[in-house]
This record gives C-alpha cells, sequence and structure tokens, in this order.
C-alpha cells in the first residue's frame, strides 16, 4: 500500500484478513445482543492491535500513523466498536510517551503496548461536554496525595480499564483556567465507582458510563509529568491521534456501507435489469465511493502531519468533520439502496446508520471542529501546500 513500509502493508493486510474471517461473521450477534467482543479482544492483543502507538524500548509494534489510520478503517468496517474498544486506549499510550516521566513510561508502557492493562480516558462531564476548561473535577493535593472529588460521563471502556486519565482541575484559581488542568494517571480503588452504563444508538459492546469520585485518594505520583497545570494542552495534543482515530472508524463504516451497497445493486434486480443499472441508484454509489476516497485522501493527509511531527489540529480537524459526515451521509445513501431492506435488523446496513453518526459528536464535536478550523486558518492565513 502507498505510502506503508513492507511490514506495516503486511500488518493492514493481517487485519483484513483477521476482519473477513473472525468479525464480520459475528459482529451484527454481538452487536444486537450488546456483548462485550472478549475473544476478538484478545485476537486483537496478539496481533500487536494495542501498542501501534507505543515505541521501543517499550512496544514492538510501532507504526506510522498513516498505517494506524488504514488499520482503524480495517477494524471498523467489520465492525465500529472494535475500533472503540482501542482509540482511547491509544491516546493515553501518547499521552504518557509524550508527556511521562521516566518512571510512568517504563511502569506503564509495556504492559499497555501487549495490552496486559487497559486504558480509558475520562474528559467529558454532564455539564461541559466539548468545553473542556469548564470541568468541575477537582483534585486537592493533601501533602503527598490527590483527593478527588466530582463525576465523569461517556466514558468508553471505563469497566474494563485498568489505567485512568483523569482530566480535573488541580487548582481552581488559575487564570487562564485552563493553566489549573491536569491529567492524573489513576488506577481504580475506594471512592472510585462507576455508577451506571449509559444506554446508546449504536456503538454496541463497548461499554460507555458514568464515573463518580467521592474522596478518593490517589498518590502524587500519579500527576501526568513533572509539574501540574499542563493537563490542558497535553490532551489538546492527545486528541490529534484521538480525532484521526475517529476519522478512521468513520473511513471503516463508510466503506462497509458503500461495499455492502455495491454487492446488494448487483444482485438485486428490478424492472429486468440489476438496480446499479438504474441511473438514480447508480448516481449514488458514484457519489458515496468519490466522497469515500475524497475522506480517505484528507484523513491520510493529516496523518502524515502528524508524522511530521508538527501540530496537525487543523488537518486532524478537517479530517475527522469531512470523514464523519461523509460516513454519514453513505450510510443513508446505503438504506436508500437497499430499500426495505436497509430498514431491517437482518441487514447489517442499520447498524452502519446506526454507529456512524458517533463520528460527528464524538471526541469534540464537528461544530467545534469548525470553530478549531477557522481559529487555525486565520492563524495561517492560508492552505497552500
Amino acid at each position: 500500500m502507498e505510502g506503508l513500509n513492507k511490514e506495516e502493508d503486511m500488518m493492514v493486510r493481517l487485519v483484513r484478513d483477521f476482519v473477513n474471517r473472525e468479525v464480520k461473521p459475528v459482529a451484527q450477534h454481538l452487536d444486537h445482543e450488546n456483548i462485550y467482543p472478549e475473544g476478538l479482544i484478545e485476537q486483537m492483543k496478539e496481533m500487536g492491535i494495542f501498542g501501534l502507538m507505543v515505541p521501543g524500548p517499550w512496544g514492538e509494534a510501532k507504526v506510522s500513523t498513516s498505517c494506524f489510520v488504514l488499520i482503524t478503517e480495517e477494524l471498523s468496517r467489520g465492525w465500529m466498536s472494535l475500533a472503540g474498544a482501542m482509540g482511547s486506549h491509544t491516546v493515553v499510550c501518547k499521552l504518557i510517551n509524550d508527556f511521562g516521566t521516566q518512571q510512568q513510561k517504563d511502569s506503564y508502557l509495556p504492559r499497555l503496548a501487549t495490552g496486559e492493562i487497559r486504558a480509558a480516558m475520562a474528559l467529558t462531564e454532564s455539564g461541559g461536554g466539548s468545553d473542556l476548561q469548564s470541568i468541575r473535577t477537582t483534585a486537592v493535593r493533601v501533602g503527598e496525595q490527590y483527593v478527588i472529588n466530582g463525576s465523569k460521563t461517556w466514558i468508553s471502556n471505563a469497566r474494563k480499564a485498568d489505567l485512568i486519565a483523569l482530566l480535573c482541575k488541580t487548582n481552581s484559581a488559575a487564570d487562564p483556567v485552563h493553566g489549573g488542568i491536569s491529567i492524573l494517571l489513576v488506577e481504580k480503588g475506594p471512592g472510585f465507582n462507576i455508577s451506571r452504563d449509559l444506554p446508546k444508538l449504536g456503538y454496541k459492546g463497548i461499554e460507555s458510563c458514568e464515573l463518580s469520585f467521592d474522596n478518593f485518594k490517589v498518590p502524587f505520583s500519579t500527576l501526568l509529568g513533572d509539574q501540574e497545570g499542563e493537563g490542558f494542552g497535553q490532551m489538546m495534543s492527545g486528541l490529534e491521534i484521538g480525532r484521526i482515530q475517529v476519522a478512521a472508524r468513520a473511513l471503516g463504516v463508510g466503506r462497509a456501507a458503500l461495499e455492502d451497497s455495491l454487492r446488494y445493486s448487483q444482485e438485486r434486480e428490478t424492472f429486468g435489469k440489476p438496480i446499479w443499472k438504474h441511473q438514480s441508484i447508480g448516481n449514488y454509489l458514484a457519489d458515496m465511493a468519490t466522497k469515500l476516497i475524497a475522506a480517505r485522501q484528507l484523513v491520510l493527509h493529516a496523518a502524515r502531519s502528524l508524522d511530521g511531527g508538527t501540530r496537525a489540529n487543523m488537518e486532524v480537524g478537517m479530517a475527522k468533520l469531512f470523514a464523519s459526515e461523509t460516513a454519514m451521509q453513505i450510510a443513508l445513501d446505503a438504506m436508500r439502496i437497499h430499500g426495505g431492506y436497509g430498514y431491517s435488523t437482518e441487514f447489517d446496513v442499520e447498524r452502519y446508520f446506526r454507529d456512524a453518526p458517533l463520528m460527528i459528536v464524538g471526541e469534540g464535536t464537528n461544530e467545534i471542529q469548525r470553530n478549531l478550523i477557522v481559529r487555525e486558518l486565520v492563524k495561517r492565513g492560508s492552505v497552500a501546500p
């Protein structure tokens, strides 16, 4: 595959074969029954998927962001929930690698790389949403401990995670506000409660939970890095890989919807010919394919920007915005092509339609992405290459 080395190309093909052989035959059942895919997750661990963003000496399967994008697309083509299971985990790996102390790297990264332990992010609060500076969860330092109080919501993988990257305020009086925000790397214990699992339209199998903290005590050493007040900037950097991962999930959902529609349109006949030969259906398919390829190129452009070692918040925001909106449109058009069968739970198309909206609202809504894009656009003054 263009832009990948030989080992990365083999990795993408390995994941594609895994999806075709192991995931697609069971995805609809697991999704409808809301079953956590324990067996599939174990196979993903064996393939090194949970260590894709962990470099040596702690990991063995570090790949380029372009390869990471294509692997995520393949997983989402089979079942988007599988890509969700490794999404926030990957962000936490990047946060520790980029900002953690040597002790934190040595302690966590080898186990995160193999999937021995799993990680999740806890950012969102019920009153804040995408406005992370308005979080209310506090961590007050008492001696060599932090005492944490507050709550989080929509936390994916919360029940399965062993390590939580918790965004909180360590200085509520800081001015500017983001200067009082830190990330703590916490493990579960007394005072840490999972209140409930949130019911969802799609993204089944993987739990999304509410968390509460009641005088939850953790050591001072859980602070990511060695200085308080840097959490907001750290998380903004980490979310670049999170958002490009969400964009890649959208590519997978859109591709699955297109491939199912292409196959169905050749099998289904009306008025004596396959329906793809009807101009209206053919136009749908042509537009779906064109938009999907354009979205993939935009996502890979953002991936190459990240691999160049520079901030790529505009490129990543554009990729997430366009890919997610494209996936939603393709999923809707796939339902149109399938007609009544697209509305049936016997076909995968309805699942794509339920899963696609998550990428529009997740990891920063598309309205937020537009705000980020225009601010950066004004700052740069151009989109020249």
